[in-house]
């Protein structure tokens, strides 16, 4: 059964239109208002934070050129303050390197202009269907060569040395770590992490999955999530 966009149930949700393009942000704002969602705007970073704090989105879409403060440095500043908020940045700029600094500084997904509209609200329905702050376990604490996760209090340690984290980061290494052994599809991973149940051509797994490598693997340690070519990804508690 589908829901309409923007309703989860029976309850709408809130989004945040960041962008200084007063076309593109009116253009936004009444395309999701017509999907359902309650929506709200700001023009740069600075007053995005503000905005954040007084409408409480529940989920955000950014574009990354903007003054006074750009979508980057808005997005390590509002995880600096601790906020979970799924963010998508929708941008112009379409370089791998671009989306990796982006999802790098704490964006959950990326969308390149120009879009089609129906896959911007799929993909913001997705997010809003991921639970913030949880993940599925099967057990307290697990261990895997140099790699030891504990899952109530969300500690990830490598060689005995804590990493930290992002959220999806962390959702990620939990659904790989507690599949372990498993060969996990990219689609697999997008539904499971991402919420995403549709098809959608994005590189955001082998973003995500590169992160966790240089992080886990930053005093050496031995690879514990091997590619499999042309499927996906396995952590294995030894190297291939």
């Amino acid at each position: 059964m589908s829901l309409v966009a923007g309703e989860l149930g029976s309850e709408r949700h809130r989004v945040l239109v960041v962008d200084d393009d007063d076309n593109v942000r009116e253009s936004l704002e009444r395309g999701l208002t017509l999907s359902g969602f309650d929506v709200c705007t700001a023009i740069d970073g600075v007053q995005a934070i503000a905005v954040s704090r007084a409408e409480q989105p529940d989920v955000i879409v950014l574009d990354l050129q903007m003054p006074k403060l750009d979508g980057l440095g808005f997005i390590m500043a509002f995880r600096a303050f601790g906020s979970d908020v799924p963010i998508c940045v929708l941008s112009a700029r379409n370089e791998v390197t671009d989306r990796i600094e982006g999802l790098e500084a704490g964006a959950d997904d990326y969308l390149v202009k120009p879009f089609y509209f129906d896959e911007l609200t799929a993909r913001l329905n997705a997010l809003l269907r991921r639970p913030r702050g949880t993940s599925t376990v099967t057990q307290d604490a697990i261990t895997i060569g140099s790699l030891h996760i504990e899952f109530a209090s969300r500690r990830v340690l490598s060689s005995g040395v804590e990493v930290t984290l992002t959220r999806r980061e962390y959702e990620l290494l939990t659904v790989l770590a507690n599949n372990c052994g498993t060969v996990m599809t990219r689609e697999q991973l997008l539904e499971r992490v991402w919420g995403y149940d549709f098809a959608t051509r994005t590189n955001v797994v082998d973003v995500f999955v590169a992160h966790l490598r240089r992080k886990l693997e930053a005093c050496g340690e031995p690879r514990l999530i091997q590619t499999v070519r042309a499927v996906g990804y396995v952590l294995r508690k030894e190297p291939a």
